[in-house]
């Protein structure tokens, strides 16, 4: 069984767990924030949460503030948040740090196993660096909406950058390749 499963999380109403109950199934695992330039992207999370959970794809928000203070909110101002403005209706969790020296151990994990993203955008990578943001270690999370896509194995089978939405063709064909 991959390691993935046994790192314990909470969900965003706090209750313990791991992500062996999405065991066998296909993840997005994404770092998530309400006050960022990509915050948009709950929607396209949404819809494709809404397309494919049916044939086993979850998608999974963690809220991170570790990029500009852009997450500031209590689980409880988030979780009203997305769903208020997003009708967000995939599973959340609580709000952890995806990077730096309190990293959650999921995040370590995943940037462990997965240092780099596939699916890259000089582009965005450069705009961020112009306002010193850039990634410390170059396996680092770069900003907010960087995803991780899981197989029905456990296994870390594509990483793509931030601005990389999550309807992008590019991210489409991972997940209808691995359901």
């Amino acid at each position: 069984m991959s390691e993935l499963y046994q790192i314990p999380v909470k969900t965003i109403d706090g209750r313990e767990t791991t992500l062996e109950e999405y065991k066998g199934k296909v993840l997005m695992i994404v770092n998530v924030a309400s006050k960022c330039g990509l915050t948009p992207q709950y929607e396209g999370l949404q819809r494709i949460y809404s397309k494919y959970r049916d044939r086993g794809f979850e998608v999974l928000g963690f809220p991170a503030n570790n990029f500009l203070g852009q997450e500031p909110g209590t689980n409880e101002e988030i979780k009203e948040f997305c769903k208020t403005n997003y009708n967000v209706e995939f599973p959340m969790f609580s709000k952890i740090s995806v990077k730096g020296e309190d990293q959650h151990p999921l995040y370590k994990y995943l940037t462990e196993k997965k240092p780099e993203a596939d699916v890259k955008d000089k582009e965005f990578e450069e705009k961020l660096a112009g306002y010193g943001q850039k990634r410390e270690k170059p396996n680092d999370i770069l900003w907010n909406f960087e995803k991780f896509l899981i197989n029905r194995n456990g296994e870390i089978i594509a990483r793509f950058d931030p601005s990389i939405k999550p309807e992008d063709e590019r991210v489409i064909e991972k997940i209808e390749s691995e359901l």
